[in-house]
């Protein structure tokens, strides 16, 4: 499959949120190539082979409300 670019809104309100999804997504670099934060915007974008579903339960585990936007057209 080839790699995509999701984008996500996640709840982050300060740097210790976003520290928390930026190890998750460390954590996940076999799944994940690449990904953006972007905390004032409260959003994330990930680049990766697999589904958008799969890397919301990822980003879930960051224990902040989070909602798929869309796949980010390139």
């Amino acid at each position: 499959m080839a790699s995509k670019t999701y984008e996500y809104n996640v709840e982050m309100t300060c740097e210790g949120c976003s520290g928390a999804v930026d190890r998750i997504l460390k954590r996940a670099s076999d799944k994940v190539s690449d990904f953006e934060i972007d905390l004032p915007g409260k959003k994330v974008f990930v680049t990766t082979t697999v589904s958008s579903d799969e890397v919301l339960e990822m980003l879930k585990k960051s224990g902040k409300a989070t909602k798929f936007v869309g796949e980010k057209s390139s």
